[in-house]
């Protein structure tokens, strides 16, 4: 999710009643930060460890990030979902869909996977994958629309998640995150924990980033712990993980 601050989401019943709601039934990180701002550099963090001293939203074409992510620590093993993307791993923007939202697109090592494995969004998410990474598209995701919209397309897709086979098999977590706050409150945002395993109402005060993410989402995969995940603290103990 895009550009929205703790408070923003989860300081209103009337704009985010769905996101407060799963405060209350599942886990929320409550001192989570973001890295810096804008967004791309934050979307390399949470999937390499690492800005890799990107400053922009510049497209892949201007950023070709080499080194391990956790796309290609996974192999075939990933599968990244993206809701309005016009062709697989597309690396160019085109109306709802921003490839500074797909980190995927900018690995030079995923170049032969990155088609297969990138793909657009269907109405339903194929979650086979041991990993998957989805962005809502531009409205959706509360970059370009309100709170309120972000909160309504959640309502809509995560009790699919939920419901999914992976899930109830009670072996899959749900992180949902943002990548930056809205600019003016110090880039806490929040952080949304959905497992069997996390009680309701579970919170936790720990300052966690989303390099916490990367670590917790990598020992949670038996993977190696990559860039600054490897120093993190994860968030696991707290959430029962």
């Amino acid at each position: 999710m895009e550009n929205k601050s703790y408070s923003d989401v989860m300081g209103s019943s009337s704009r985010s009643p769905f996101l407060r709601s799963l405060g209350s039934a599942c886990g929320v990180a409550t001192a989570f930060h973001a890295e810096t701002h804008p967004s791309l550099p934050n979307y390399l963090a949470m999937t390499s460890g690492s800005t890799h001293g990107v400053r922009d939203d510049s497209p892949p074409s201007s950023h070709r990030i080499r080194g391990p992510s956790i796309f290609s620590q996974l192999g075939s093993g990933w599968r990244a979902l993206q809701e309005s993307m016009p062709r697989p791993c597309d690396r160019s923007a085109s109306l709802l869909y921003a490839p500074k939202h797909n980190p995927a697109a900018y690995y030079t090592n995923l170049a032969g996977t990155c088609g297969k494995q990138n793909v657009k969004l269907a109405g339903t998410p194929d979650l086979s994958a041991r990993f998957t990474f989805i962005t809502p598209n531009l409205c959706h995701d509360s970059h370009s629309c309100g709170t309120g919209t972000g909160d309504r397309y959640l309502a809509g897709l995560i009790p699919k998640i939920v419901a999914s086979s992976e899930y109830q098999a009670g072996r899959t977590v749900v992180f949902i995150t943002w990548d930056e706050d809205d600019g003016s409150k110090g880039n806490h945002i929040p952080t949304i924990v959905i497992s069997p395993q996390t009680h309701a109402g579970t919170r936790s005060a720990g300052r966690f980033t989303h390099y916490s993410l990367l670590r917790t989402t990598e020992e949670m995969l038996g993977l190696k712990t990559v860039g600054a995940a490897a120093k993190a603290p994860s968030m696991r103990a707290a959430f029962g993980l």
